[in-house]
């Protein structure tokens, strides 16, 4: 009788708790359960072990495991919105995206650096349908572990301007030279350009303020796209449902 019991209890649990783990995860946002960086992996560790233990031991106390659940989601929630606020307390918290080839050729030190092993990387390559590592212009490993690749531009998937190469000049990979509000003067230099000039640039657009500049980046023909702070929610923007 009494193992029966147990048994009611361990399904009522279930039956109480996951609905609060699930609102939990979903308060904490697509970035909890989508990319996981280093920080929003821990937390739904934790989440797991609290939901996990609150069930497998009937004899946890039941609302101390809805205030864990809840206080996670609370302390997850600050820390994004401190993360969004300060980047510099943001990179602390994750990973910064390392470059692993270049050129086609392999970047050994930072593969070392971030301990990712050439066989994982070519295998991330062969999920991505590249057999030829000459092929690639440029591939980095991404605060949640995955793997970006952008192609030289013979491999690239056909496009406008591929089809109409007389009237198509390559741009190049966009850098970022401002991140909400901030210069990077280190990558001007990279690319022959200083502050002056990107204060001339930003006038040319009517940008008077760099602090209202939430990101802009270079091409190779030196080209800014800004994009502010304060914009309006484009009109026609299409639905995006489930």
């Amino acid at each position: 009788m009494e193992h029966a019991f147990q048994i009611v209890k361990i399904l009522g649990r279930i039956v109480t708790i996951l609905p609060l783990a699930l609102f939990a995860t979903i308060y904490m946002g697509k970035r909890s359960i989508g990319e996981l960086p280093v920080f929003d992996f821990l937390v739904i560790l934790t989440l797991g072990a609290v939901v996990g233990a609150d069930i497998a031991d009937p004899k946890i106390n039941h609302i101390y495991t809805a205030v864990a659940i809840v206080a996670i989601a609370l302390l997850q929630k600050v820390t994004a919105k401190v993360k969004m606020k300060q980047r510099r307390i943001g990179r602390m918290l994750t990973f910064e995206p390392t470059i692993v080839i270049y050129q086609g050729q392999f970047l050994v030190e930072k593969m070392k650096k971030i301990q990712f092993p050439i066989d994982t990387i070519l295998q991330m390559l062969r999920e991505q349908q590249v057999y030829n590592v000459k092929d690639v212009e440029l591939a980095n490993i991404e605060a949640n572990g995955s793997l970006s690749v952008k192609l030289v531009a013979e491999k690239e998937s056909v496009r406008v301007e591929h089809v109409h190469p007389n009237t198509y000049t390559s741009k190049g990979i966009d850098v970022p030279v401002i991140i909400e509000g901030k210069i990077y003067t280190e990558v001007l230099l990279a690319r022959n350009l200083n502050d002056a000039w990107l204060y001339k640039e930003l006038e040319r657009k009517e940008i008077f303020d760099v602090k209202e500049v939430f990101y802009a980046a270079v091409n190779n023909l030196n080209e800014l796209h800004v994009s502010m702070i304060k914009t309006e929610e484009p009109k026609n923007l299409p639905p995006i449902l489930h």
